[in-house]
């Protein structure tokens, strides 16, 4: 008697991929090590010049008195040619993220511009707001189109020039989001790293006249001041003041108010901008070295203290360039990228050529 065939199976549906949401809180200090060479922090590694540290410490006999910020605040202000009451400092940029997820409880429809600094829709949700977020096109070196924004939003973040693309958007594209009814967050943290002698050619920070609009600055990229904390807020009056209200009494320290003010100054905008000239070269020259391995493609017109890098692989590569002693920032954290980026802070020529060439090495191997 034949056997009877046994019953198939069902083929069972594939389950759908799980969608891996990018870790908002992973930032580019954790990339660092004992033994590496850190390319993975947009931080200006060069000691601070005496006009600023004199200050600082001269600070450390005066700290049994609270913070004073009227000084500081003052010369803030006249550096961005706004009165103080349109200044609020912070202690660093990302506070003042925090301050605005806070204060801004009855938002209804917040977007996020990336791929950004994820720091500001942390601050977002950590605070119960749902995120919408608009990601720009690599295809088109992650450009904004003002367009793509919900017309109906009413608070807009988006970062100028980007961490970690390192795109600088016009200043008019940027504008042109503003309007009545929404609050417009731009991050500047990185402006004093663009223009060179020119200044900061896209900046919004002495724009008065844009309803809504609030400029983030930080002071840690181009003067090391990662550890001291020390950022601010421009803006109307009236915004600024409901920030203030859900900000901790006393929230920037002495010693960063005196960086402030030093920053602040003519001679040390100067110093600034002649900063930002060799930045550009050493920029262009870590671009041009890049582009001389095949695979790896720079993403659009790098503006900033860091460049972005798309690479097939590049999960492994990394890992490689740490066994080799090398830090890079991985990009799968930031929304709108995935695991073949990489960020790399822009750094000398002598420690751009050795890292062009282990990164070829390890491409090749």
């Amino acid at each position: 008697m034949r056997d009877e065939p046994s019953e198939v199976p069902p083929v069972a549906e594939a389950e759908p991929a799980a969608v891996t949401e990018p870790d908002l809180t992973h930032h580019g200090d954790a990339e660092v090590g004992a033994g590496l060479i850190d390319l993975a922090v947009n931080v200006r590694q060069a000691s601070p010049p005496a006009w600023l540290a004199d200050p600082i410490a001269a600070t450390l006999t005066d700290l049994a008195r609270y913070p004073d910020p009227a000084p500081a605040r003052a010369a803030v202000a006249a550096r961005h040619r706004r009165p103080p009451n349109e200044v609020l400092l912070t202690a660093g940029a990302a506070e003042g993220f925090v301050l605005i997820a806070q204060a801004l409880r009855g938002i209804r429809r917040p977007v996020v511009v990336h791929p950004q600094f994820t720091e500001p829709e942390a601050a977002l949700r950590a605070a119960g707001h749902p995120v919408e977020r608009v990601l720009l096109d690599p295809a088109d070196g992650f450009q904004l189109d003002p367009s793509r924004v919900p017309a109906d939003a009413d608070l807009v973040m988006i970062g100028n020039p980007t961490n970690p693309t390192s795109v600088l958007h016009p200043a008019r594209a940027v504008a042109a989001l503003a309007r009545p009814g929404r609050v417009l967050v731009v991050d500047e943290a990185f402006a004093d790293t663009t223009g060179g002698h020119t200044g900061e050619p896209e900046s919004l920070a002495e724009r008065r006249d844009l309803p809504g609009l609030l400029v983030v600055r930080s002071l840690t990229k181009t003067w090391g001041l990662a550890g001291l904390r020390i950022g601010y807020l421009l803006g109307a009056p009236d915004l600024l003041a409901r920030l203030a209200a859900v900000q901790p009494l006393w929230a920037v320290s002495t010693p960063a108010l005196a960086a402030a003010a030093a920053c602040a100054t003519p001679a040390a905008v100067q110093a600034e901008r002649a900063i930002a000239v060799d930045l550009a070269a050493d920029r262009d020259h870590l671009v041009a070295r890049l582009a001389s391995l095949p695979g790896v493609r720079v993403a659009g017109r790098p503006a900033s203290a860091f460049v972005l890098l798309h690479l097939p692989g590049a999960t492994r590569i990394r890992a490689a360039l740490r066994e080799r002693g090398w830090a890079v920032r991985r990009g799968d954290t930031f929304p709108g990228l995935g695991p073949d980026w990489l960020r790399v802070a822009v750094r000398d020529r002598h420690t751009t050529d050795a890292f062009v060439e282990v990164l070829r090495e390890i491409m090749e191997a």
